[in-house]
């Protein structure tokens, strides 16, 4: 089986790739390489295009017309660039959605599996969630992933469309086979940030919110293995008959490991980990921080047949190991 991958060279597109390969199926890249890594499409049946230009969907589709389902992972993703830039993120996150789902149902390849966020939950009282939680996107990144969602079931109850979307909690690690992992070797994700902080002696970490409703009072998060995540979506490839059908043509599921670990929690797991002593200063919360949330996964486990399979402990050893890789080959 052929499948299409938007933004197939990002963190957690590649990734997908590499599950999909694993598992027999015939994977092709469309990503536009504005932010994603040029190095994760060498020997790969790749397209360098944007999803909203319908000549490159024709090429694609001239060369694999037995392309069978989409999996959307394109998309802008940086919640503080969200925020100073809008604009950007309703052009590239809606509206070029809108273009590719405009295209696909007009094709054979009418099966789309979405890479959403978790970020759409309220997280104000950092407890667990369901797929009926309820919905409060604090961020234009968060509300044009929501966006997209809404007009995915739109599409899927008014024409001949079936969609799945995937809504991860907080993707940590690298591939485990080092194939691929996070591409900015200094990101601004809180694994990235220990681990600068660990390298830099004169460097310390912040916390931001010292008096949430949780365990220590640190805000509290879901972590979930990268290569977990990948095979959420080799399960939804897998069961997506079964899934989603004419009569019920849309569903969306949470991918997180299930369990909530606050900032001070994952500080631990770092230094045992990586053996590094983390200074830790306590700062106030900044605007538009919530207490966070973490998932039931027991949709997950009913219709994908998925539950995770690494720990925290391994996602911050694969992505040790990644950055390692990374930064020996500069």
């Amino acid at each position: 089986m052929k499948i299409l991958i938007t933004g197939g060279a990002g963190y957690i597109g590649s990734t997908i790739y590499s599950a999909l390969e694993d598992h027999g199926y015939k994977p092709i890249i469309l990503d536009s390489l504005t932010a994603g890594d040029p190095n994760f499409t060498i020997d790969k049946n790749f397209y360098h295009g944007d999803i909203g230009n319908s000549k490159r969907l024709d090429e694609i589709f001239a060369d694999h017309p037995d392309i069978d389902v989409t999996i959307h992972c394109a998309a802008s993703i940086i919640v503080p660039e969200s925020m100073d830039n809008p604009s950007d993120y309703y052009n590239n996150n809606v509206i070029n959605s809108i273009k590719l789902l405009d295209y696909l149902k007009n094709t054979s390849a009418t099966k789309i599996i979405f890479s959403s966020t978790a970020s759409i939950y309220s997280g104000d009282d950092g407890g667990m969630v369901t797929e009926d939680s309820h919905l409060s996107p604090k961020s234009p990144y968060s509300k044009t992933k929501l966006a997209v969602e809404m007009a995915i079931k739109d599409y899927c109850h008014a024409y001949d469309i079936r969609g799945i979307s995937l809504r991860y909690f907080n993707p940590i690690g690298a591939d485990p086979k080092m194939r691929s992992g996070p591409s900015n070797i200094n990101p601004s994700h809180i694994i990235g940030k220990l681990s600068e902080s660990s390298q830099k002696s004169t460097s310390t970490f912040h916390v931001t919110g010292s008096n949430w409703p949780t365990r220590d009072g640190t805000g509290i998060r879901d972590y979930i293995h990268v290569w977990d995540v990948a095979l959420a979506h080799v399960r939804a490839v897998q069961n997506f008959n079964q899934i989603v059908t004419k009569s019920e043509p849309y569903s969306e599921i949470n991918i997180g490991s299930g369990e909530g670990t606050t900032v001070m929690e994952l500080i631990t797991a770092f230094e045992e980990v990586s053996g590094k002593k983390i200074d830790v200063l306590y700062k106030p919360a900044r605007p538009g921080d919530v207490a966070g949330a973490y998932t039931n996964r027991d949709k997950a486990k009913q219709l994908l047949d998925w539950e995770p399979k690494f720990s925290i402990e391994q996602g911050i050893a694969d992505f040790l190991k990644w950055l390692g890789k990374e930064t020996s080959a500069i």
